[in-house]
Order: structure tokens, then sequence, then C-alpha cells
């Protein structure tokens, strides 16, 4: 109920002695049927909460889209067809004429992979279709329409605003050999400092090379280098998108920052059974790694430390935001207090882990929890909780929790402390 306590949730922010806000505005809100006329009041609500995160001295960070299409432009094609790049460059000059004297941050689009693989290949979120050639054709008119907003945005914000792309991205390894096992050694870029010959197989270096490509470089390449990988066009072949000239020139315009969305590494093993998928590959779990209440998420804080100097040293060292990093655990209430210590050793040890890569020269000009609050996690409903911030969801009461009120001293006094106050 964030639309009617936007007031009350800034107070929580500034409790958490947060410096940003980050936020999604529902497309849905602003432009009811996707390209008609406008929605005033929806616009309204935006206008009020920015202008009271600038009031209580948060800095408002808007990302346009977070996978909520106007349902009217599905049932035209959504992502699929390609007139919705160009309606999605109509909202977002919308929203920039009207919030562009006061934003400075704007993300033009969370997490691609996921609206265009998890929406259209695997089905598990809107509009659940199961096609591969569906999923390229949505994640390339997905980045087109990236392309088309921003020089949109900037054509309507103020100067100095900067304009992104959020990407969740892995670390991706192949799996290592057992003692003895026969394998090559040419692993490339994935491979971790310090293996040798015989540590990796061929065919699991090529399968960890394939979920890196379809996973993180799919979406990498054209916003950086105007370009596909090359060997993942062949692997797709007839299923690759249908590319207009222009196109990847539209998608590989300036961007101010990119953010990175990292929760996990992946191990990858080789698959060539139908369980390996249409990337041929499997994802290996080692039980002796701590993991996450939620998809055997490994948490592994040297991933995102590797992850962000990979990106710094292949991707033009640009600007980075991590705009999400947290983890789900199975909160209670007890009294007035949520006790959650394991959020705050995953939190202490990513924020480590970007420590080093500033320290390594890696450009990191911001950091943001996921979440603020516990809310309403897509297909998993409300049975996931990443919230530095209880929510009952009956009551809507709102609770600090111990994660929070560590969060709250780490953010004012710009370290990482082991107490809680």
């Amino acid at each position: 109920d964030h639309y009617h306590r936007y007031w009350d949730d800034i107070r929580l922010m500034r409790r958490l002695n947060l410096g940003a806000y980050r936020f999604s505005i529902a497309w849905s809100r602003i432009i009811p049927d996707g390209t008609g006329p406008v929605n005033h009041a929806g616009i309204g609500f935006y206008d009020r909460l920015v202008d009271a995160l600038l009031e209580a001295g948060i800095e408002p960070f808007v990302t346009l889209y977070h996978w909520d299409l106007p349902a009217a432009l599905q049932t035209s094609g959504g992502w699929a067809a390609r007139d919705t790049a160009h309606a999605f460059a109509r909202y977002a000059e919308t929203v920039a004429r009207a919030l562009g004297d006061r934003v400075r941050l704007w993300s033009t689009h969370n997490e691609p992979w996921v609206a265009s693989f998890v929406g259209h290949l695997f089905g598990e979120h809107a509009p659940g279709i199961t096609d591969l050639s569906t999923a390229l054709q949505a994640a390339h008119h997905i980045l087109l329409s990236h392309g088309l907003a921003v020089p949109a945005i900037r054509a309507h914000a103020q100067s100095g605003a900067q304009v992104g792309i959020v990407h969740n991205l892995e670390w991706v390894e192949p799996a290592p050999c057992g003692p003895g096992a026969a394998g090559g050694g040419a692993a490339g870029d994935l491979v971790p400092d310090g293996a040798g010959p015989g540590h990796f197989k061929d065919c699991d270096v090529a399968a960890a090379r394939r979920h890196d490509g379809a996973f993180n470089r799919w979406f990498l390449d054209p916003v950086f280098r105007g370009e596909y990988p090359s060997e993942m066009v062949e692997f797709y072949g007839e299923n690759g998108p249908e590319v207009v000239a222009g196109d990847l020139e539209a998608i590989s315009v300036p961007i101010d920052y990119l953010g990175i969305n990292y929760y996990t590494r992946r191990i990858i093993a080789d698959d060539q059974s139908e369980s390996g998928g249409f990337l041929k590959a499997r994802k290996v779990s080692f039980p002796f790694v701590p993991h996450a209440a939620f998809e055997q998420w490994e948490v592994a804080p040297e991933g995102l430390y590797r992850l962000l100097l990979r990106v710094a040293n292949e991707y033009g060292s640009p600007p980075i935001f991590v705009t999400e990093n947290g983890t789900p655990l199975d909160d209670t209430l007890s009294g007035d207090r949520v006790h959650d210590p394991a959020r705050i050793d995953y939190m202490a040890r990513h924020i480590a882990a970007v420590w080093m890569a500033i320290d390594a020269g890696v450009d990191v000009r911001g950091y943001f929890v996921w979440s603020l609050m516990d809310n309403l996690e897509w297909n998993l409903g409300r049975t996931k909780r990443f919230g530095l911030v209880y929510t009952d969801f009956e009551s809507q009461q709102r609770v600090i929790k111990d994660s929070g009120r560590w969060y709250a001293t780490a953010a004012e006094t710009n370290r990482l402390v082991m107490t809680i106050t």
C-alpha cells in the first residue's frame, strides 16, 4: 500500500539514513492502454512522491519498466511486436516531461532478461509464453526500446541527468573436474585464477560460455558494442531475432551508467540430455556452500567482486550502480523485533566485495539493497521476504528489522560494523 503510505515509508527511509530511493513507475498507470491518452492522476502520484523524497533529502532513482506491460499492448503482440518499442519511447518521454525537472537518475529497464526469457521462454512470468524465438525477439525489442528512450529522456530531463539500464548479471564458472579427471585448460575469461590444465572439461567450459552468452553477454554486448555475441547468434540460428538496419546503432546509444543486479554465481556443467534445456547445460550446486532460501542461490560475494572487475575490464569501465543485492529469509516478528543475522552477514560480505572492487579501480557510484520492505515478489507472491523493513501484510504495519538497524549505521558512517543498535 505504498501508494497511500508513501510519506510514512519516506520517514522509514530517513530512519535508515538512505541517500537515494530506487523505485519503478508503472506504465499502465501513466498510459493505461499503452498508446492512448495519458492518465494524469497516475502521474500525479509519482509527482508527489518525487517532491516528498526531495523534501526529505533523498535522491529519487526512477526505473521506467519493471515488467508491467499494459495488457492492451500484449493483446497486440507485446514485446514480440516492434511497435511496442516505439510505444515505450513515447511513454518514457511522457514521464520525463513530467518529472525531468527534478529527477536526475533514470533507468529505462529493470532486468530485460527476466522480461524476455522468464516471461517468453520459461513461461513463469507474464505473458506465460514458452517459445525461444519469441523470447529472443522480445529481448531485442526491449533493448531497442531502451535505445529509443534514452534520447527521449535526455531531451526533457534536467541538465546533468544520468540515463542507464539495469541488467541482472551472474558470475559464471564451469564446473570443476574431480581429481584425476581428463579435461582441457582453455576455459577463457570464465576460469578462476590459478586453475591449471585438467581442472575443467572442455564441454563444461563450452556450456559455461553458452550460459554466460545467454544470460550476460546477450544483453551487455548490444548496449556497449552494438552487436550480439557472434557464437550465440550462431547457436540460436533460425531462432534468432529479426534485426532491422539501424537497430543496433540505436541500442548502443551511449549511456551514463550501468545498473547491475547481483544475487548469485552460477557453476555450469554440460548436459546434452533433454533436462539440459535450450542451452544444453545444467547448474551445479555444492551442498557445502551457504545458500539463500530461493532457487538454490549460492551466497557468493566473491562473484560480485569478480563480476564488477569483469564488466569494467571488458566494457570500457562504465560508471556502475549495484542496483539490487539482497537475500530472502523466513523472517518472523518477535515482539517488536525481527532478528535476521543472516541478512546482516550477507550484506556485510557483499558490501565488502563492492569496496574491494572500488579499491581495484572499478567506478561504482552506489549500492542499493533489495529491498526496502517486504513486498509482492511477482510469481512468488508474499512467500519471500527480502526487506530491511518487515511488512505485516494484513495490518500493513512496518517494523524495521535488525538488518535495517545495521544498515542505517553502515549508511550513516560509510563503514561496516558488526553491532546492532
